[in-house]
């Protein structure tokens, strides 16, 4: 089962057309942020993703490092004193709504960038920002990163 991210702000029809899909609110999680000079390859649990100039690479508790593109960090986390907004230091998560199906089959994301493909595995949750894109997060790190709504 292959995903594909659109780009376009909204839901996909995928996700929310899943008879087994929950909304979910983001929890606020601090992570330690850089800002990539470079175009740069960031290796996730789910594969490598391709980074831009000016992008964020988030690393968080456990140590896993994920990108998060220039365009769609300041709507995602906030600085935490004395970082200023923009430059590398600690930041916290936005609480914002997602929604997310939990499959039980292997699954593949293609994001927006049409290079990068993330893998996902029976339990992982496929995730919709609500953006344009789509996300895979592992059961145990979803259980301690979303609250579920609904």
């Amino acid at each position: 089962m292959i995903f594909r991210c659109s780009g376009k702000s909204g839901f996909s029809a995928e996700v929310a057309g899943h008879p087994q899909h929950v909304e979910a609110r983001k929890l606020e999680r601090e992570v330690e942020v850089r800002f990539t000079k470079d175009a740069c390859i960031v290796r996730t649990p789910e594969g490598a993703v391709h980074a831009h100039p000016g992008d964020a690479i988030l690393t968080g508790n456990g140590g896993h490092h994920w990108r998060v593109s220039s365009g769609k960090f300041s709507h995602k986390y906030k600085p935490i004193a004395p970082t200023i907004a923009g430059q590398s230091g600690r930041y916290i998560s936005l609480p914002y709504h997602i929604l997310a199906v939990q499959l039980q089959q292997p699954f593949d994301v293609i994001l927006a960038d049409e290079v990068s493909m993330l893998k996902g595995h029976p339990g992982d949750w496929l995730v919709d920002y609500g953006d344009g894109s789509l996300g895979i997060v592992a059961h145990d790190i979803f259980a301690t990163t979303y609250e579920i709504l609904t």
